[in-house]
């Protein structure tokens, strides 16, 4: 199979809108995301790829054929929920086989597909273990190890780690990604947390309100945001943001900022008088030593991070922003005065409706 593609895909419960005309492709041989808040579609999203809902507008394609009206069983797909679903009472190689039995399979092409999949997830060693000995970690190792040897078409994981202690899902992730580099179907994979996204996704697909406002590699989606909503969801935290005027200036735009030493031109068709500028903590760059470029700030706070990063609030013209910077930077303590410069490289600028405004930056 090419791909999974929905068109013009609209689900309603009553007067809500879960997911409003979404136009979307899933590739083989890549793991796509869908990320986003509780509430946002992406559950309801996976369910009608999966025949679980049906769409009331649009349509579901698996490849050229239109499988709208088809139900779970008759659409080839492999699952894998929040809760490890395991037959207890058997072994882990029957757990895994148990699908295969109706496929007509012989003895040796099952025990082949078992054998591989128990050691593309580190389940070698459990093999022979009846599963309600298994942790849970182990337990939603069996359901994917399942869900791949069936071979279906398609693999469709809703939020799998959400039950697993935070250490085990480091040893989830790396057996995920090993797995999925191995496979050629189209994974879809379901979650609110960010960090699970930005590791094991190809793809990300940022769904907002029954929409998919972003859909791009982690990097790009991380680093160069398509409305305001993606810079503030994915972060830790999210982006800056001040608002600023613009003025138009012959063929040009400009913007006088708090924190830029200059103002800022903008090559671009067209802005409004008002627009947004947002950049990502860490990409700010401090310093207790005036800078050519650098303009000057107050700090009002100061965190110890994850990783031994510190994390300051500081007060420019008014204005307070969030700055991360590393451990060599930490002397700075309440009140105390320093400087920031802002490169354009990582400044991103949104417009009214905030949405990024794609333009060369430059400073007069």
């Amino acid at each position: 199979m090419s791909e999974v593609k929905v068109v013009n895909l609209t689900k309603k419960f009553g007067r809500f809108t879960a997911l409003d005309g979404i136009d979307f492709s899933f590739p083989a041989g890549k793991v796509t995301c869908l990320l986003g808040p509780s509430g946002c579609g992406k559950t309801t999203l996976l369910r009608i790829i999966s025949g679980l809902e049906t769409p009331t507008e649009g349509k579901v394609f698996f490849g050229d054929k239109d499988v709208t009206g088809l139900p779970p069983r008759k659409r080839n797909i492999g699952m894998v929920f929040q809760y490890p679903v395991v037959y207890r009472g058997i072994s882990v190689r029957k757990n895994i086989e148990l699908p295969l039995l109706k496929r007509g399979l012989s003895e040796t092409e099952r025990r082949e597909r078992v054998d591989r999949v128990l050691s593309l997830m580190n389940l070698k060693d459990y093999a022979e273990l009846d599963s309600s000995q298994l942790d849970n970690v182990a337990r939603q190792k069996v359901s994917v190890a399942r869900a791949v040897a069936y071979q279906p078409d398609i693999i469709l994981f809703d939020e799998p780690m959400t039950n697993i202690d935070a250490n085990s899902k480091i040893q989830f992730k790396h057996a995920f990604k090993e797995l999925t580099r191995q496979l050629n179907q189209v994974i879809v994979y379901v979650t609110h947390d960010q960090t699970e996204a930005m590791t094991l996704a190809d793809q990300i697909a940022l769904m907002k309100d029954g929409k998919i406002v972003q859909c791009n590699d982690p990097r790009t989606l991380y680093n160069v945001p398509e409305d305001v909503f993606g810079g503030w969801f994915l972060g830790n935290p999210g982006m800056n943001f001040v608002k600023e005027r613009c003025e138009k200036k012959g063929s040009t735009y400009i913007i006088v900022s708090r924190l830029l030493k200059r103002p800022l031109k903008i090559d671009a068709p067209k802005m409004d008088a008002e627009v947004t500028l947002g950049i990502r903590p860490e990409h700010i760059w401090l310093s207790d030593v005036p800078g050519s470029d650098a303009v000057e700030a107050m700090v009002k706070d100061k965190t110890l991070t994850i990783g031994g990063q510190y994390l300051y609030t500081l007060e420019v013209g008014g204005e307070k922003i969030k700055v991360k910077v590393g451990h060599h930077f930490g002397r700075a303590i309440g009140n105390t005065k320093v400087w920031v410069e802002l490169p354009l490289r990582h400044l991103v600028i949104f417009d009214g409706s905030e949405r990024r405004i794609h333009g060369d930056l430059s400073l007069q």
